[in-house]
């Protein structure tokens, strides 16, 4: 696994540099006719990627080829204000010319158990498999302060180690129900990017990468691609502590 770890002084920084490095990677696929799979993540500093991609860089994109997943979802209908599809559509995918086809988001309206099985078969479906996993180009991920990444939460470490494509979670303090995609599709990965911004996950990072006692016990810290890269994009207060 070959890893890295930048830091950027904002989080606008931060987002524009991983911009222009995801543009580059579809560019370079796209060369090669062959398609671009990212599993996109909710969240306020993915958030600013996202417009930075739909503002300054939709013209560069060859976007017939990029192929756009959800890595987790809450189950909430699209339209409310914490829907990650209802965020990214508004934000990404009303300013870009994307094939409809090439969106293939997580049904967060629909019975949770049902659209967990029908999300794994449709991914299933489409990408490429390794080990019995599917294979994704790039996923990005968001850091919670209590350590949860994509909607894997600690006390559910299943997820995990599970052979599941995906699966349902439960937010351990509101009980809303979500659907992420599992430990072992994120660790199959060819790439992926963790964005963490902020003062309230400067402790987090700080234990994930000094290994402090107790690290073990957030999600985040057992994404280690078994054969593709992991970054970690933090701006200057999330990074304070390392």
């Amino acid at each position: 696994m070959k890893s890295a770890v930048r830091i950027f002084p904002s989080p606008a920084g931060l987002a524009a540099k991983l911009a222009e490095e995801i543009v580059r990677r579809i560019s370079i696929s796209a060369t090669k006719e062959r398609r671009y799979s990212i599993a996109l993540s909710g969240g306020s500093t993915p958030e600013l990627l996202y417009s930075l991609l739909a503002d300054d860089h939709a013209g560069q994109v060859p976007w017939e080829f990029v192929y756009l997943f959800w890595g987790d979802e809450r189950c909430v209908p699209v339209n409310q204000a914490d829907s990650n599809y209802g965020m990214i559509r508004r934000i990404l995918l009303d300013k870009i010319r994307i094939p409809a086809a090439n969106v293939f988001r997580i049904r967060g309206e629909d019975n949770p158990v049902m659209e967990a099985a029908r999300y794994s078969c449709e991914i299933s479906g489409i990408l490429p498999s390794r080990d019995g996993m599917p294979v994704f180009d790039l996923v990005l991920l968001g850091l919670g302060e209590d350590g949860h990444t994509a909607s894997i939460f600690p006390g559910h470490l299943r997820l995990l180690t599970s052979d599941v494509i995906c699966g349902m979670a439960e937010h351990p303090v509101t009980r809303q129900k979500r659907i992420t995609i599992s430990g072992g599709v994120i660790n199959n990965a060819e790439a992926v990017v963790f964005l963490a911004a902020g003062k309230s996950k400067a402790p987090v990072v700080r234990d994930i990468f000094r290994k402090n006692p107790g690290f073990e016990n957030y999600p985040a810290s057992h994404i280690l691609p078994a054969y593709g890269s992991l970054d970690w994009f933090l701006d200057s207060e999330a990074g304070s502590l390392i």
